[in-house]
């Protein structure tokens, strides 16, 4: 195996990154970045803290993360597994990305940065949905914001739906927790029971 271990092995094999992949960097939200972020309904969160990296899944209504000024994004932390390793990340190291996806575009925006954890009061109750308030809001300053390109998103075929898998093809949560514990977590119970308590517990 050959193993590349410079920069400048890498630039030799790719060559000169051309115009299109550098003028498109913006260090703010403009206009037309603007667009594409209040339109999104999911996003990807890159963290890094001492135990490592983490990719973390974010969905909501459309315009989810508020573009707060032109500098600034925010994003309620809503209900999910508890388990704040994003969080924990952030308190320790400032580092963030986002990546947004919106379905059927084959662009997704990327936006790197620096954020902080607010667990201001005022600013909870502004992302209050059905009532419920995020029990914290990440705090996000733009360095760089840029669209990738599509095709990663075309290659995958993604936003096709006759190509969609079955999910009854795949293992469920109960029996990944079943195998995983023992059987003494998860099982046929916890799949059955899954989809009320999500609904229960949605905000």
């Amino acid at each position: 195996m050959t193993v590349i271990t410079t920069v400048e092995e890498l630039e030799a094999i790719y060559g000169v990154t051309n115009d299109a992949s550098t003028v498109k960097v913006a260090d703010h939200v403009t206009p037309l970045y603007r667009v594409f972020i209040e339109t999104s309904p999911f996003a990807a969160l890159a963290t890094i803290g001492p135990e490592g990296i983490d990719c973390s899944p974010r969905g909501d209504l459309p315009g989810f993360v508020r573009i707060h000024d032109e500098k600034t994004l925010m994003l309620p932390d809503r209900r999910g597994n508890n388990r704040i390793d994003s969080l924990r990340n952030i308190v320790r190291d400032p580092r963030v990305s986002l990546m947004f996806l919106i379905p059927g575009s084959g662009n997704a925006i990327r936006v790197n940065g620096r954020a902080h954890i607010s667990v201001d009061p005022e600013l909870l109750a502004s992302f209050e949905v059905d009532g419920k308030a995020p029990r914290s809001v990440m705090v996000m300053t733009i360095d760089e914001l840029y669209f990738q390109c599509a095709r990663a998103i075309v290659r995958s075929d993604l936003w096709n739906p006759d190509k969609r898998v079955d999910p009854k093809t795949l293992p469920t949560p109960g029996q990944i927790l079943a195998e995983m514990s023992e059987n003494k977590v998860g099982g046929e119970e916890y799949d059955r029971a899954w989809p009320a308590r999500a609904a229960a517990t949605m905000w």
